[in-house]
């Protein structure tokens, strides 16, 4: 693919994972300073690695969420968590494993911010369908 279908490929990837209203929001805060930085993430983040077959994109967001507990970001984490449970069909039975799971591997402080997060995007979720 060259950079232009890569873009495209990525976009749509991009609107599959995370959903039609997160990514145009993303679009309608594009300007000048940040353009080529989205430019980037939707070539190499969504067009190249979220593409590549080995990994469903169940398995990649299991490790984009594992990996933003494991870092503390928590605007990713939130990000990614509601895509997971909106897009993805994640249950809160498989955020509260992911979530046991990164407290072995990432301590228990970690998992704990990360249960208050994610109680915080369920009831956000919950809030926005009623």
């Amino acid at each position: 693919m060259d950079d232009q279908e890569r873009f495209a490929a990525g976009m749509n990837k991009r609107r599959k994972v995370l959903g039609d209203a997160w990514v145009e929001r993303s679009i309608a805060r594009r300007n000048d300073f940040n353009g080529d930085f989205l430019d980037l993430l939707a070539r190499y983040c969504w067009g190249d690695v979220w593409m590549r077959p080995h990994f469903d994109v169940r398995t990649r967001r299991i490790i984009v969420i594992a990996t933003m507990i494991a870092l503390g970001r928590w605007e990713e984490f939130r990000l990614h968590m509601r895509a997971a449970i909106v897009e993805g069909k994640f249950s809160k039975d498989d955020v509260k494993e992911i979530i046991l799971q990164q407290a072995i591997y990432c301590g228990v402080p970690a998992a704990n911010s990360a249960m208050k997060e994610a109680e915080q995007v369920f009831e956000e979720i919950g809030k926005s369908k009623a």
